[in-house]
């Protein structure tokens, strides 16, 4: 059962060109309710932390506050040390699937856009996640942010073949 199991997350991370999910079974609707369910409250904490006030994030750009490099800096070292302990104990998820997590490779396109990624977050004062908080939240405006961000996701969808990666 070990051996087979290793041998299907090889193959996936072979499959695996770019980080896609790889996930072999579709989630059911009380999967999916969780995943909301957690996405709401990981919103309400956001709201409350400040996360997604425009002035928080005008504050990072500037260095005017240490608040938003401390949330992300936790948010690094929480996420560097969650995927140790996935990798060192083989943890599975919730319906028993290995977790698979490729290397990544370096490509002059994650600095492209990472660059326009932060050009766009300074201009709106917000990044995708954050996004839906803010509309829960009241800011109305904030759509045509939403707006804009799906079509620049399908427009990289459809542009990708072109793009350097």
């Amino acid at each position: 059962m070990e051996k087979s199991e290793n041998a299907s997350a090889s193959t996936l991370l072979e499959e695996d060109k770019d980080g896609s999910n790889t996930q072999q079974s579709a989630e059911g609707f009380a999967a999916n309710f969780k995943y909301l369910t957690i996405g709401v409250l990981f919103g309400i904490v956001f709201v409350k932390a400040e996360i997604v006030s425009w002035f928080r994030i005008q504050e990072m750009f500037r260095f005017d506050s240490f608040h938003m490099y401390g949330v992300i800096g936790s948010a690094v070292l929480v996420g560097l040390l969650s995927v140790q302990v996935i990798k060192r104990f083989s943890i599975k998820t919730t319906s028993g699937e290995e977790v698979v997590i490729p290397d990544k490779t370096f490509s002059q396109g994650q600095i492209y856009g990472g660059l326009l990624f932060g050009v766009g977050w300074a201009i709106t004062g917000a990044c995708p996640g954050p996004l839906f908080a803010q509309i829960g939240s009241g800011y109305r405006a904030v759509i045509i942010t939403l707006l804009s961000a799906i079509a620049g996701t399908w427009t990289y969808g459809l542009l990708r073949p072109k793009l350097p990666h």
